[in-house]
């Protein structure tokens, strides 16, 4: 039997691990995951897992594997939803949209973080100082200052330091003059997605005009649906 969204609900909270659900009953079945003993254990790191096909997936991770094989770039991936994404950016496909900024996304989750920027949303709290965030990861970024972990993945090439293994893998594409992030518009390519972000403002078209009940930001210019979002939002230019 399908599962639809509680009317007009807000999204449950898991508690201990903070992921999100529209359906009440899916959020009891999730907190089994962190209650229901795991019988699948992994011999290399001894993480346990609930199912065999989590643990599969798991040790990937050890082994290097990518099954999963992008057939226009020869590109691999270990999970075959990363494949699944990754083939969009060849196709251009976009089918989740704002309807706020007519911003489009190739995942639904992505919309989703997206949104809380409009809304002001940052259901992910730090329970050692209170501030708040929009999305898991930045939290656990956050978490590290607590830790003093800020800066634990090191260059083994110039021995600079970073915050998370993605800021050190894409610092290795500049040693290594790997780019791959390139430009739909005129070709160019780049070792960071940040440098292709600034890049595609030189093609950026007029912004389309807001909605008359969207309210900007003069600092930024994200758009916000209230007052009270962007209140808040303001708070980060004065820290």
């Amino acid at each position: 039997m399908e599962l639809l969204p509680d009317s007009e609900a807000e999204p449950y909270y898991c508690g201990v691990c903070g992921k999100e659900f529209l359906v009440h009953a899916l959020l009891e079945k999730h907190l089994k995951t962190h209650t229901v003993e795991r019988r699948f254990s992994c011999d290399i790191c001894g993480k346990d897992f609930l199912k065999n096909s989590h643990l599969t997936r798991h040790i990937r991770t050890h082994t290097g594997e990518k099954p999963f094989h992008c057939d226009i770039c020869g590109k691999d991936f270990s999970e075959n939803y990363t494949l699944k994404n990754h083939i969009k950016t060849h196709t251009g496909e976009k089918p989740f949209h704002c309807d706020i900024c007519d911003k489009d996304f190739t995942e639904r989750s992505t919309l989703k973080k997206h949104l809380r920027i409009h809304t002001g949303e940052k259901p992910y709290h730090c329970t050692l100082c209170g501030d708040s965030f929009t999305d898991h990861s930045t939290l656990r970024c956050h978490l590290k200052k607590h830790t003093r972990e800020e800066k634990s993945f090191q260059c083994e090439t110039c021995s600079k330091n970073f915050t998370t293994k993605a800021a050190l893998k894409g610092h290795i594409r500049i040693h290594k003059k790997e780019k791959t992030f390139p430009c739909k518009e005129c070709g160019k390519e780049f070792s960071l997605s940040l440098q292709l972000k600034a890049h595609m403002k030189t093609h950026a078209k007029p912004e389309p005009q807001l909605k008359s009940n969207i309210l900007r930001c003069k600092i930024c210019g994200d758009n916000f649906l209230d007052n009270v979002a962007l209140t808040s939002h303001l708070r980060i230019h004065r820290d």
